[in-house]
């Protein structure tokens, strides 16, 4: 899979030892997508990747990523990781999101039809006035 966005945060690198008794590292970033919502993504680099890529993750530069999924269970939690495994400076050659623009009707477009007789109209639709009293200070959007 691969994404493209700002590398918004970098974490200390974590060293260790398995059991088997082979040194270890792990890098871990923070990418924040180019999207109109932009999503933030936890992923690290592992071992020999971490010097690789290094030069190109640094806080604020904007990358191409190419990274595996992978869950696993430990004791009846699941843990899921973003492992990269490829990271380019990003070309700004990437597509970003834009909402699409809803198509005009056509000038012979057919007039809507009245319900059929017996039947009810729906409600009209909320607005944001409609809930202008709500003293409420969610802001999710759903």
């Amino acid at each position: 899979m691969e994404v493209v966005g700002k590398i918004i945060q970098k974490l200390p690198l974590q060293q260790g030892t398995s059991k088997a008794g082979n040194a270890w590292s792990k890098q871990i970033y923070v990418l924040e997508t180019i999207e109109p919502y932009p999503k933030k993504i936890a992923f690290d680099f592992f071992g020999d990747r971490i010097g690789q890529y290094d030069q190109y993750c640094e806080v604020g530069s904007t990358v191409k990523l190419s990274f595996d999924i992978e869950s696993r269970e430990y004791m009846g939690r699941w843990y899921t990781d973003i492992r990269g495994w490829k990271a380019e400076p990003d070309s700004g050659n990437a597509p970003v999101q834009q909402p699409a623009a809803a198509p005009a009707a056509p000038a012979s477009a057919p007039a809507p039809m009245a319900p059929a007789q017996g039947v009810q109209a729906p409600p009209p639709a909320a607005t944001d006035m409609d809930f202008a009293g709500d003293e409420s200070t969610d802001d999710i959007p759903f």
